[in-house]
């Protein structure tokens, strides 16, 4: 028992970055944010014991003070995303808004087709819009399911 001590003692670098790796993995497993913190703090100690030769003890604090200031600030500072955020981040549809596109062809009874972000979508005009020409700049204002909403751009 007195050896296996010894030996992470006299390998703390490598204990320390094992337990930041070991809490990272487990982080990406259930990504519940909390284990975020004591992995850096982990990493934190691993690049301080030989640079402040840290003793065991002074390892343990350092470690245990670290996880507390890291977890305490992130959750302080770091804004955590909505759920709503969360399932729309890849859904292109919802970024849309805002973005100018070309109409393809005429706007025939206030509905046709506009090239936006690379892809063809079926449109919309808004109800006290103009119609546009073919090629004409409109603005997306709303997204209908998979229809936009788009207005004649003024510029």
């Amino acid at each position: 028992m007195g050896e296996t001590l010894q030996f992470l003692s006299d390998h703390a670098i490598w204990v320390w970055l094992a337990v930041g790796a070991g809490l990272l993995a487990a982080e990406l497993a259930t990504n519940s944010g909390y284990l975020l913190w004591p992995a850096g703090a982990a990493g934190a100690t691993a690049l301080a014991t030989p640079l402040l030769h840290l003793g065991d003890v002074a390892q343990i604090v350092a470690f245990s003070t670290l996880t507390i200031a890291a977890t305490y600030l992130g959750r302080r500072f770091l804004r955590p995303h909505s759920r709503a955020e969360r399932d729309l981040q890849n859904d292109k549809s919802t970024r849309l808004v805002g973005r100018s596109g070309r109409t393809t062809a005429p706007f025939t009874a206030g509905h046709g087709r506009v090239f936006v972000d690379g892809a063809e979508w079926a449109a919309d005009l808004t109800p006290d819009a103009a119609v546009p020409e073919a090629g004409a700049v409109v603005q997306v204002v709303e997204v209908n399911g998979s229809r936009l909403i788009v207005r004649p751009s003024a510029g």
